[in-house]
């Protein structure tokens, strides 16, 4: 009964989230294009069931997910193998990466772009080819990211000093990198912190913090997404120097 009433609250943090956004198509709908929604069965009907989706999807992180990534942090840390929970680290990011659907899309469509402009010969073996280098480009950058993340905890490194390097590398390297490749590489940051990868890593950092000694989950647990979301930026403008 706990996990239906958990699921109730859950749907309705879901579609609270989801008001403003009802709100405002509804608003410029009717009030300023004053014209009637159209479909409108076909719309509450996709609303619900992207309410019911959410609320499966939230409430299945609270279940698996989170539990599952604070606890193998934890047990990494009592088991006190450093390697291996670098090894873990970097395979963690690595895996969640290259299965995330969003840069699966965004590596087809650079792809289907570079051949369209002419950066690679338009056949498919090519486009195939541009896009796994590139998403294989991303989950290495992202791999190195949490390894990189892990040891800030682990050593108790300042982030800011980590997070203004790295923007700096990002600015130099864009000084460097193709013009075809710097939008490119600007949105990956960006999908690879989506649905599959910032739950694992968030709770790889909070469970981590927790368990060691004179660490603080607030102040040291996070910061591992903002690694996840610089580092492809860099990869990906290497990527683009090394292709060109």
């Amino acid at each position: 009964m706990s996990g239906l009433s958990a699921l109730i609250r859950t749907m309705l943090s879901s579609l609270r989230d989801l008001l403003p956004i009802i709100v405002v198509i509804g608003f410029f709908q009717l009030i300023v294009l004053q014209e009637p929604l159209p479909n409108l069965f076909s719309i509450s009907l996709g609303l619900l069931l992207v309410v019911f989706g959410l609320t499966l999807f939230v409430f299945g992180l609270e279940m698996g997910l989170f539990p599952v990534g604070e606890a193998m942090a934890q047990a990494f840390a009592q088991k006190g193998s450093v390697v291996w929970l670098l090894i873990f680290s970097f395979c963690l990011g690595f895996g969640t990466t290259i299965a995330e659907p969003a840069l699966t899309a965004v590596s087809n469509e650079a792809a289907e772009v570079a051949a369209e402009g002419g950066a690679i010969k338009n056949t498919m073996e090519n486009r195939e080819s541009y896009a796994n280098g590139l998403r294989l480009t991303v989950a290495l950058s992202v791999g190195c990211a949490i390894v990189l993340g892990v040891l800030r905890i682990l050593k108790g490194w300042p982030i800011h000093y980590l997070i203004i390097g790295g923007y700096i590398g990002v600015v130099i390297l864009t000084g460097f990198a193709p013009e075809n490749i710097i939008g490119i590489a600007y949105d990956s940051g960006g999908v690879t912190t989506s649905t599959i990868t910032v739950p694992l890593v968030t709770a790889l950092g909070v469970g981590l913090a927790s368990s060691i000694k004179g660490r603080n989950p607030m102040i040291d647990g996070f910061g591992l997404i903002a690694f996840a979301s610089l580092l492809p930026m860099m990869f990906v403008m290497i990527f683009g120097m090394v292709m060109s």
